[in-house]
């Protein structure tokens, strides 16, 4: 059944004929990104001259030039006319280019990059290569700024203002350098700490849960300044919240001196499912501004990518405290609490035959979505809550990550309209079960048995949990009488080595219980612990030797949840931080699926057009995923890298796309295509097959991973051999 509905921007054909007839003046607008063209997206260009993997890639303004850095640690400028490298800039980096811009109102003459050795800016003039008729190797900046400690991974630039640029590092602070005050850092040899121009320090900022208090270094990993109003500072990095700042309101300049409380933000981003995840695997590595500034967009590593409003008030129904993530999976907060569509009929049969049998349950989400997405306003309550529970079936018998909070968020509207709901009650308990709250699936699953107690699928499933649950506690028992003289670790997470090494992740709950261990700075003492062990490896030269295989690290995979570790977390929320508990969040309004963003910490999320309309994000099995923003329907992919897409960049006027990642080149993507199709002409692989194939990899990869306090602590030390391979351009 073809059950496919016209993009929301409807026929080209259409929209050339409303020119004529209307003389639109946005018509360039509409036109550039235009579903039709985007869908003959096709490889018009490879771009080679650099020597290692394309780490960065921006337009400038008019989209005349298009500048890029890479792991070589030169800064190359290509002509989008001639498709040409017209400069190639040796920038003195000592480590990979991580971040250029071209500096605003500049002619394009002023051009920052931003790298790993922690030498934060490096200003270049290109007009002295004319005037003075240098070669490219011989232009020397004509500015460093050597602030931070840690890796630069993101510069900003304001519209308009060609004096000053902002750099977020992974020492977690923001600096702000203005040009025209000159040689703002110290001399070489000098004092890292006299510098006084940190706009943000992060270094206390972290945060576990909205309930939690910030106590660890928030690594910064993206920034980025909202177009329409420049005051406003959007950040992201290693735990799960972005954060939106207004630069009016932050307290003057300052030096690193001395480490001061993360200032109050303006809004917290954060899905509501993810804000009590609490594992330090799960961060973001890219936020972003949408074009008009209504809206921002964040990637996460492990996870998706997801849209929010950037200006929504504190009682606007997307935003949730640390109380609603709790009652979100509560029964009793949700007791307290027509007519028919002939498309929305049909799409629904369709998504109900797929529930039924076969394994298309993507394309069955995808008919449930064009009903609430474009007939949601139109039906009757009663078809809503049935759209509602097959939809959520339907996330269950997929399993891809994430899809049983789906699920919940679904069967929680369908009760909201009938609360009696059997239906949305079992649907609701199987999704608990998935995320191995089984005392609450219980509540529901008892509850729908109430409603229908003759009910035979239903007294299997309430007889299913109980056994569940019985099982769970036995096998907490017999850890428990096993285990008395080892380590406990928390249940309900991925361990990390830094877990198994050290025993000190925030998460634990004998160090939640010292009050001495909370005190503590996890960074400073997980580095310090590493860096003894790495000296005591060293030798006679004094290079310690150390090679990744014989770390003899034993990783350990997902630990079962237990009911009683369920109920411990929810109850720790309220006792623990009561005078934390009115710091609010804003939840997503759409999620954007089918990549996997776990390889590199690098991979950007972008708005696509001059309005917006599209979503774009690289993947790590080297393909470009591209999504209609109010749907989140995938609209294009293409076969953009061998290895891994980082970058993708959409150019300012024209329906072009530029993209980069582990490949030495950088593709240019232009709408020759004579079919319209979501793949590349040629290509024979399965969209909803390669789909799959990330979730997989997106579910197994996370079972185990490297804190960044680990691989940061290894990189900072040299290793003569060249066998330790930088690890933001390789699989991590």
């Amino acid at each position: 059944m073809d059950y496919s509905i016209g993009f929301h921007d409807g026929n080209i054909t259409d929209l050339i004929n409303s020119r004529s007839l209307l003389s639109r003046r946005d018509f360039n607008h509409d036109v550039q990104m235009h579903s039709s063209l985007l869908r003959r997206l096709s490889l018009e260009r490879e771009l080679e001259g650099h020597h290692g993997c394309v780490n960065s890639i921006a337009w400038n303004s008019d989209g005349s030039l298009l500048i890029s850095g890479s792991d070589d640690t030169r800064l190359n400028i290509w002509s989008y006319s001639s498709r040409k490298l017209k400069h190639s800039v040796e920038t003195g980096h000592s480590a990979n280019i991580f971040c250029t811009k071209f500096v605003p109102e500049t002619s394009d003459e002023l051009v920052v990059s931003g790298a790993g050795d922690a030498e934060v800016v490096r200003i270049f003039n290109l007009s002295r290569l004319r005037r003075n008729g240098l070669r490219e190797s011989g232009l020397n900046p004509s500015a460093v700024f050597r602030c931070h400690t840690r890796r630069v991974k993101k510069l900003a630039v304001e519209v308009g203002n060609p004096n000053v640029v902002w750099s977020a590092s992974e020492d977690g602070t923001l600096r702000q350098h203005d040009f025209r005050e000159g040689a703002s850092c110290p001399p070489v040899g000098s004092s890292h700490q006299e510098c006084r121009n940190i706009l943000l320090d992060l270094r206390c900022g972290a945060k576990k849960s909205l309930a939690n208090p910030a106590k660890q270094t928030l690594a910064l990993k993206s920034c980025d300044i909202s177009p329409t109003r420049p005051n406003l500072l959007l950040v992201g990095g290693s735990d799960a919240f972005a954060r939106l700042y207004d630069r009016r309101m932050l307290p003057t300049l300052s030096s690193s001196q001395q480490k001061l409380p993360a200032p109050p933000c303006v809004n917290y981003y954060c899905p509501m499912h993810l804000s009590d995840v609490g594992s330090s695997s799960l961060h973001l590595t890219h936020v972003a501004f949408s074009p008009n500034g209504e809206e921002v967009l964040l990637s996460y590593s492990g996870e998706y990518v997801y849209l929010m409003d950037a200006t929504a008030s504190t009682n606007h129904v997307s935003c949730y405290n640390w109380r609603d993530v709790t009652n979100l999976f509560s029964l009793s907060s949700l007791l307290d609490g027509a007519q028919q569509h002939v498309p929305c009929s049909m799409l629904i049969q369709f998504a109900e035959k797929s529930l039924e049998g076969g394994n298309d349950c993507f394309h069955g989400i995808e008919a449930c979505n064009e009903i609430l997405d474009f007939y949601g306003h139109e039906i009757g309550p009663s078809f809503l809550h049935d759209v509602l529970c097959t939809r959520a079936s339907l996330f269950l018998k997929r399993k891809w990550k994430n899809d049983a909070q789906m699920a919940i968020r679904d069967c929680h509207r369908a009760l909201k309209i009938i609360p009696s709901s059997s239906r949305a009650l079992l649907c609701f308990a199987e999704s608990l079960c998935l995320l191995y709250k089984h005392k609450e699936a219980l509540e529901f699953a008892t509850a729908a048995q109430s409603l229908a107690p003759t009910d035979p699928e239903i007294m299997e499933r309430v007889e299913t949990i109980k056994k569940t649950i019985a099982a769970a506690e036995a096998g907490k028992n017999e850890m428990e009488s096993d285990g008395g003289s080892k380590t406990n670790y928390p249940t309900g997470r991925i361990l990390s080595i830094s877990d198994i090494i050290y025993g000190l992740e925030a998460d634990n709950d004998g160090s939640l219980d010292d009050p001495e261990m909370e005190d503590s700075n996890y960074d400073e003492e997980v580095e310090s612990d590493l860096e003894a062990r790495i000296s005591a490896e060293a030798g006679d030269d004094g290079v310690p030797e150390i090679n990744p295989r014989n770390l003899s690290l034993r990783i350990l995979s997902r630990v079962e949840v237990t009911s009683d570790h369920a109920g411990r977390r929810s109850s720790g929320l309220a006792c623990e931080n009561d005078d934390q508990g009115e710091e609010m969040a804003i939840d997503m309004k759409q999620r954007y699926v089918g990549h996997c963003n776990i390889g590199t910490d690098i991979k950007q999320a972008s708005f696509i057009g001059q309005r917006g309309e599209y979503i774009a994000s690289g993947s790590d099995d080297g393909r470009c995923f591209i999504w209609e923003k109010k749907t989140g329907r995938l609209i294009k992919m293409l076969h953009g890298d061998d290895a891994v897409v980082n970058c993708i960049q959409c150019h300012p006027h024209d329906c072009t796309i530029a993209t980069s990642g582990i490949d030495s080149t950088i593709k240019i993507w232009c709408p020759t295509s004579p079919v319209a199709c979501v793949v590349g002409r040629g290509e024979s692989w399965n969209p909803v097959d390669a789909m799959e194939a990330n979730q997989r990899s997106l579910c197994s990869s996370r079972d185990t991973f490297l804190p960044f306090e680990f691989l940061e602590s290894l990189r900072m030390h040299e290793f003569g051999d060249g066998s330790f391979q930088p690890f933001e351009c390789t699989q991590s």
